[in-house]
C-alpha cells in the first residue's frame, strides 16, 4: 500500500484552493479530503466530533498534504452561517464546498418517530442547504465563481426502509437542479453524486442480517460487487475540477448500473465483478461479510 493518496488526476490540479468538505472525519468524506490534499488543495474537514477530525488532518499532514478542520453542527443555521463567514475571512476565498455530511438508520415508515424524521432530514437535507448558501452569501457571489457538489443517494425506485433520507435526498437533488440555474449568474456550479452500494465503515456498522440482505441484492445487478471509496471521491474531484466546467445541474449515479437494472429481464448477476479501482492509501479494514466478499474478488479489505 502507498505512503499517499494514488489519484488518477494530475498533481497541483488544486493548487492554492479552499474546499469545505463536510462530514470529513470518516467515510466518503475522509477520502476526499485526502484526494483533494494529494492533488494540492488545502481542504477543510468539518464534523460534530472534533477527534476524528484532528486525526483526518493528521493523516494528511503525514501523506505530505495540507489541511485543516472545523467542529460544526450543519443543523445550526447560526453556527453554519458564523463559521463560514469566519474561514472566509481567514482564508480571503472559499473555493468549493463538498456536502457530504448525512446519516440515516433503517426502520419501517410506520415506527418512525417523529425525533428520527427530523434528525435525518435536519441533516441531510436542511444541513446542505444551510451551508450552500452561507457559501454562496459570504464567498461564492462576491467572487464570480464557486462549485458545489451535493452527496445523495439512489432513491430513483423509492427507499423502502429508510422513508426519511429518500425524502430528504430527494429534496437536496431538486435543491441540486434548482441552484445550478439560479446561482448560474454568479459563475457557482451545483452538481451532486448518488453513490450505489460503497464500501465504508458506515456500511459495516449496519446489522449482520442487512449486510447480508446487501450483499445478495449487490451479487444480483450489472457490477456484482461494492463501489469503493476511491470511485464515489473520483466522481466529486471530477465535478470540481475545471473538466467539468460546463456541467451544472448533473446528478451524477456512481453506481455501476445498479439503479437501471431490470431484474425481469435479463440475469446479470453472479459473476466475478466489474474491475475497481481504489487509490484510497488508508482505506479502512472492515470486518463482518463485506470484509469477506471483497477478499472473495480481491479488492479491498
Amino acid at each position: 500500500m502507498s505512503d499517499r493518496y494514488e489519484s488518477i488526476f494530475r498533481a497541483g490540479l488544486f493548487d492554492g484552493q479552499v474546499i469545505l468538505v463536510t462530514g470529513g472525519g470518516s467515510g466518503l468524506g475522509r477520502c476526499i479530503a485526502h484526494e483533494l490534499a494529494a492533488l494540492g488543495g488545502r481542504p477543510i474537514v468539518a464534523g460534530r466530533r472534533e477527534e476524528p477530525l484532528q486525526l483526518v488532518v493528521q493523516e494528511i499532514a503525514a501523506a505530505g498534504g495540507r489541511a485543516e478542520y472545523v467542529v460544526l453542527n450543519i443543523r445550526d443555521q447560526e453556527a453554519v452561517d458564523a463559521t463560514l463567514e469566519k474561514l472566509v475571512a481567514q482564508h480571503g476565498r472559499l473555493d468549493g464546498v463538498v456536502n457530504n455530511a448525512g446519516g440515516q438508520f433503517p426502520i419501517e415508515a410506520g415506527k418512525l418517530s417523529p425525533k428520527g424524521w427530523n434528525a435525518v432530514v435536519d441533516t441531510n437535507l436542511n444541513g446542505t442547504w444551510w451551508v450552500s448558501q452561507a457559501a454562496y452569501r459570504h464567498a461564492f457571489e462576491k467572487q464570480g465563481h464557486g462549485v458545489i457538489v451535493n452527496m445523495v443517494a439512489d432513491v430513483w425506485m423509492g427507499a423502502p426502509g429508510m422513508v426519511h433520507t429518500g425524502a430528504a435526498r430527494a429534496g437536496v437533488m431538486n435543491m441540486t437542479i434548482t441552484l445550478a440555474a439560479e446561482w448560474a449568474r454568479a459563475g457557482v456550479r451545483v452538481n451532486a453524486v448518488a453513490p450505489g452500494a460503497i464500501l465504508t465503515g458506515g456500511l459495516a456498522k449496519y446489522p449482520e442480517e442487512i449486510q447480508r440482505r446487501t450483499l445478495d441484492e449487490v451479487r444480483a445487478t450489472p457490477p456484482s460487487r461494492l463501489g469503493t471509496e476511491s470511485e464515489i471521491s473520483a466522481a466529486v474531484v471530477f465535478l470540481l475540477s475545471p473538466a467539468a466546467t460546463y456541467v451544472s445541474g448533473e446528478v451524477m449515479k456512481v453506481d455501476g448500473a445498479m439503479s437501471v437494472y431490470k431484474k425481469f429481464m435479463v440475469p446479470i448477476g453472479n459473476h466475478d465483478g466489474t474491475p475497481q479501482f481504489d487509490g484510497f492509501h488508508l482505506r479502512p479494514e472492515l470486518g463482518g461479510l463485506y470484509a469477506e466478499d471483497a477478499k472473495k474478488k480481491g479488492g479491498a479489505s
